[in-house]
C-alpha cells in the first residue's frame, strides 16, 4: 500500500515567495528597522522615557496594519510571540534612551546566536556551512561591544538590549512557527496588544504626549520603521528559515548609526559611535559578507 505524504497547511497569504525574493523582503525590512535611531534620537525627543515610544509606535504601526489583516484566527501559539513583542519594544526602546543608538541595535543582535540555537538543535532546520561563519563573527562582534560597554555608565542599556535580543530571538521563531498564518494578522496583533499594554504609560505621563513635529515623528516610527518591516520579515519567514532571516536582519545594526550620524550629527545629544561599537559591527559585516556573497549563495541554491 503506497503512503501518502501528510500535506502542509496551505498557508493564508496569497502567493508564498521564492527563496529569492523572501531574501529581498526580509533585507528591506532590516533597512526600514534601521531607522529606528533615525527617530528616537531626534533632538524632539531627549527625555523622553523608552517605554512612551514603545507605545506610540505600535499604536502607529497598527493603524497601518489593521486594515491589511483579511483572515485572523486565534491559536495558542500566539501566546509566545505577542509576549516576545510586548516585552522586546519595552527593552529595546529603554536600551535605545539609556545607551548610545549603535549599541543598543547591536546588542538586540544577539538574538542570532538563540535562533541559530533552536533551529538547529531543536527544529533541525538545515544549515549551510557558512551559517558557522556568520555566527561566530556575530557572536565576536556582538561580544566585543558588551564588554566594553559594560565597563561604562551604560550597564542599564546593556542589559536592556540584551535583553532585547532575547525577546527578538522570540519573535523571530514564532513568526516562523506560524508561518502558515496570516502575516497581516500576526504582526497587528502584535502591535495592538502592545499599544494596549503600554497604554497606561501614556495615560500616566500626559506631559510627554506628542504635539507639533513630534506628531510626524512617532507616525513615522510606528508606521514605516516598525508596521511595514515587520509585515515584510513574516512574509519572507515563509520561504526562508529562522536562522537565516535573522542573519540577513544583521543589516539592520549596521545601518542604524549611518542615519543617526546623517541626520543628528550637529546635533547636541548626538554621540558617536565608539571604537568598539565601530569593530564589533565591521566583525559581523564581514561574516554577512562573506554568508551572502553571490559565488556562495549560488553554491547553496
Amino acid at each position: 500500500m503506497r503512503r501518502t505524504a501528510k500535506k502542509r497547511p496551505m498557508s493564508s497569504n496569497l502567493i508564498t515567495p521564492s527563496r529569492h525574493q523572501a531574501r529581498l523582503l526580509i533585507a528591506a525590512a532590516a533597512v526600514l528597522w534601521s531607522t529606528s535611531g533615525f527617530f528616537v534620537k531626534a533632538p524632539l525627543f531627549v527625555g523622553w522615557p523608552g517605554p512612551l515610544l514603545a507605545c506610540w509606535r505600535a499604536f502607529f504601526a497598527s493603524l497601518v496594519l489593521l486594515p491589511l489583516v483579511r483572515r485572523a484566527r486565534w491559536t495558542w501559539r500566539l501566546i509566545p510571540m505577542i509576549l516576545s513583542f510586548v516585552a522586546m519594544n519595552w527593552f529595546y526602546l529603554s536600551a535605545m534612551v539609556n545607551t548610545e543608538a549603535g549599541n543598543a541595535i547591536w546588542l538586540q543582535y544577539t538574538a542570532p546566536v538563540w535562533v541559530f540555537l533552536v533551529s538547529v538543535l531543536v527544529w533541525r532546520e538545515p544549515v549551510h556551512r557558512l551559517d558557522w561563519l556568520l555566527l561566530f563573527s556575530a557572536a565576536a562582534g556582538v561580544g566585543l561591544i558588551v564588554v566594553c560597554e559594560s565597563r561604562g555608565d551604560s550597564l542599564l542599556g546593556v542589559i536592556y538590549g540584551l535583553l532585547s535580543g532575547l525577546c527578538f530571538a522570540g519573535i523571530v521563531l514564532s513568526l516562523r512557527w506560524l508561518r502558515d498564518e496570516e502575516s497581516a494578522f500576526l504582526v497587528a496583533l502584535n502591535h495592538l496588544v502592545t499599544a494596549l499594554v503600554l497604554s497606561p504609560y501614556i495615560m500616566a505621563n500626559p506631559q510627554y504626549w506628542p504635539s507639533g513635529w513630534q506628531w510626524a515623528f512617532v507616525a513615522g516610527l510606528g508606521m514605516l520603521q516598525m508596521g511595514l518591516p515587520y509585515l515584510l520579515f513574516a512574509r519572507g519567514l515563509q520561504s526562508v528559515p529562522s536562522h537565516e532571516a535573522s542573519g540577513i536582519a544583521l543589516l539592520e545594526p549596521v545601518l542604524v548609526p549611518v542615519w543617526v550620524f546623517l541626520a543628528w550629527r550637529h546635533a547636541d545629544n548626538y554621540t558617536p559611535p565608539h571604537w568598539w561599537t565601530i569593530v564589533g559591527g565591521a566583525l559581523i559585516l564581514a561574516g554577512l559578507i562573506a554568508r551572502y556573497s553571490a559565488r556562495n549563495t549560488v553554491v547553496e541554491e
